[in-house]
């Protein structure tokens, strides 16, 4: 039978083994990566534990677990064993799934048992092509915006790699600065979340553009694979003073994918209502969505899983 103590914490040095399981199984949700894991393992605390041949992630936030569906193949019996340890040991929201394979499994294993979609972590997924080129009339007054942009601003677009990260990190101390990252838990912990990217960034796969103007640089973007199709955007961030700025690293974001991944996942809006508008204005494609139970739902079928 599972336990607590069959988790490890997840790190720099097991993270082979967690890419290993997604690169068989791909994911579709930003938070199946190594680069969310990692640069966020200080807020949600990942651990995980392999059984059967698959991958189980366990989340721990201020006490507050929350598991996912075993990665791999199927085991009926697995999955009872980890609904049980979930009814035991997780928190209010103790079982959460980030693809439809894994609702579709749990929804017919358990018919019985309520399952509620969040769409405050639903992702946002956009064809490359279309931040790229912005085409159409819907996308009308974006172009616009950084049709100013490029009128009133002398800048240049440059890698992200070892010659520029030590302006990046003073780049992203300037950031902080501005947004007052102390103040604000949520920034805090985004701060230190950007930060790890930084000091890891080739070790832990990301890529990225920077967009530099006659004063120093103005904006940055990083990146990492999600599947063989899609990036996942991690960070965007820029200075202000810049009207456009954040339109345009997007759009040369795109323009540096677009030949090679047909999809950019640029997150969620979590609930955040400026950010669901400002993400909704791009058009998506398709959300990833993402579905959990409540362990006072579980209450009422426990019986078929422990």
């Amino acid at each position: 039978m599972l336990s607590l103590n069959d988790f490890s914490p997840i790190t720099l040095e097991n993270m082979d083994i967690i890419n290993e399981f997604f690169r068989q199984y791909p994911q579709v949700h930003s938070d199946n990566t190594i680069i969310t894991i990692l640069c966020w393992n200080h807020y949600a605390h990942y651990h995980y534990t392999i059984r059967n041949n698959t991958l189980i992630i366990m989340t721990d936030i201020d006490g507050d677990r929350t598991f996912r569906p075993p990665i791999g193949e199927k085991n009926d019996e697995l999955l009872a064993d980890l609904l049980c340890l979930a009814y035991r040991d997780g928190g209010s929201t103790p079982f959460q799934m980030l693809d439809e394979d894994g609702y579709n499994w749990f929804t017919e294993r358990y018919p019985g048992i309520p399952v509620y979609e969040d769409r405050d972590f639903a992702d946002y997924v956009y064809l490359s092509t279309d931040l790229a080129t912005l085409p159409g009339r819907q996308y009308l007054t974006i172009r616009g915006h950084i049709n100013k942009f490029n009128r009133t601003t002398e800048y240049s677009v440059e890698e992200i790699g070892s010659g520029n990260i030590e302006e990046i990190t003073e780049f992203l101390e300037k950031w902080c600065e501005w947004k007052h990252c102390d103040e604000y838990p949520i920034l805090a912990h985004e701060r230190d979340a950007v930060f790890f990217s930084i000091d890891h960034f080739d070790e832990i796969g990301c890529h990225g553009i920077l967009i530099r103007t006659k004063k120093a640089i103005g904006a940055i973007a990083i990146w990492g694979n999600l599947n063989d199709e899609t990036i996942v955007v991690h960070f965007e961030k820029a200075l202000p003073g810049f009207e456009g700025i954040y339109k345009a690293i997007n759009m040369q974001t795109a323009k540096a994918v677009q030949s090679r991944h047909r999809y950019i996942n640029r997150e969620s809006d979590m609930g955040e209502p400026g950010l669901r508008e400002a993400k909704t204005r791009y058009h998506p494609h398709h959300m990833a969505p993402v579905w959990f139970i409540r362990r006072s739902d579980m209450e009422a079928h426990k019986e078929f899983f422990c």
